[in-house]
């Protein structure tokens, strides 16, 4: 996993730090106090599900197929506003009968900036320090909460700090913390707004994603041609990081979609 964080990830240095910092202290402590519970912030395509699907991927043998793996999206699992008492209550049930089944099953929660405000917090005694909540002991699980939440305020201080002369790679969790929180904890839209999850701190590592430059894109392009069996070839690599949209308008500094939309571009190509 290490490896691959830092040979295919790319422009994140913050994440490979965040992330094995959380798996490496929470797999070797065979009685951890609590779950693992991490959330990871930033912009489309900036990597969030790909690092959710390859930690997913080297920690169970059938990946997100797995039987202990499960996978929540607000817009398909819940839908509707009114129905939001039901969805607390089949939540709650799925996750304690998994964890009975299971302890350490794991629980990706898609698109948090969609969810309903309230709902999450109906998981909060699973992802606490008790010895057993309902009869089960769940500490050896994983959370994984997953969000566009937060992207803006992260590209705007990004921003701010290459204006300043910071390199992007001097770039600590100090400096982001405090618009993280401000944009996806005290935002009334967020499935996180006045959530006990917060309050209580029972997030491990909140994991910001940077938005990508010009280079980190031509590396995604790379990466892509060599997945498809394509000829890496330097001008199609130019074409196809230059047609991506970038932000600001007078600096084109970073991608507007980060490596979302690499694949389909390249097909233009070939």
């Amino acid at each position: 996993l290490e490896f691959d964080l830092a040979t295919t990830l790319v422009g994140q240095p913050l994440v490979r730090q965040q992330v094995m910092k959380g798996v490496r202290e929470f797999l070797e402590n065979p009685n951890p106090v609590k779950p693992l519970v991490m959330s990871f912030h930033g912009s489309t395509g900036t990597g969030k599900t790909y690092v959710s699907s390859m930690l997913i991927h080297y920690l169970f043998q059938s990946g997100l197929q797995s039987p202990y793996v499960h996978h929540f999206s607000p817009i398909v699992h819940f839908p509707h506003a009114e129905q939001i008492e039901q969805y607390k209550e089949s939540l709650k049930r799925w996750i304690q009968g998994n964890l009975t089944n299971c302890g350490r099953s794991a629980f990706l929660f898609d698109e948090m900036d969609k969810m309903h405000p309230g709902l999450i917090d109906v998981i909060i005694p699973f992802l606490g320090p008790s010895w057993v909540v309902y009869g089960t002991n769940y500490r050896k699980a994983i959370f994984i909460f997953i969000s566009n939440a937060g992207g803006e305020q992260i590209n705007n201080v990004t921003l701010a700090l290459w204006r300043a002369r910071k390199d992007r790679e001097e770039i600590s969790l100090q400096d982001l913390e405090p618009a993280i929180s401000k944009a996806v904890f005290e935002n009334p839209q967020s499935g996180f707004w006045k959530s006990g999850i917060i309050n209580e701190h029972l997030i491990d590592f909140v994991v910001p994603f940077l938005p990508l430059k010009h280079h980190h894109v031509k590396q995604c392009v790379v990466s892509e041609l060599v997945q498809q069996g394509l000829e890496v070839r330097p001008g199609v690599v130019q074409e196809v990081a230059d047609s991506i949209p970038y932000f600001p308008e007078e600096e084109k500094l970073f991608s507007s979609t980060g490596c979302k939309t690499v694949a389909s571009r390249i097909s233009f190509f070939f």
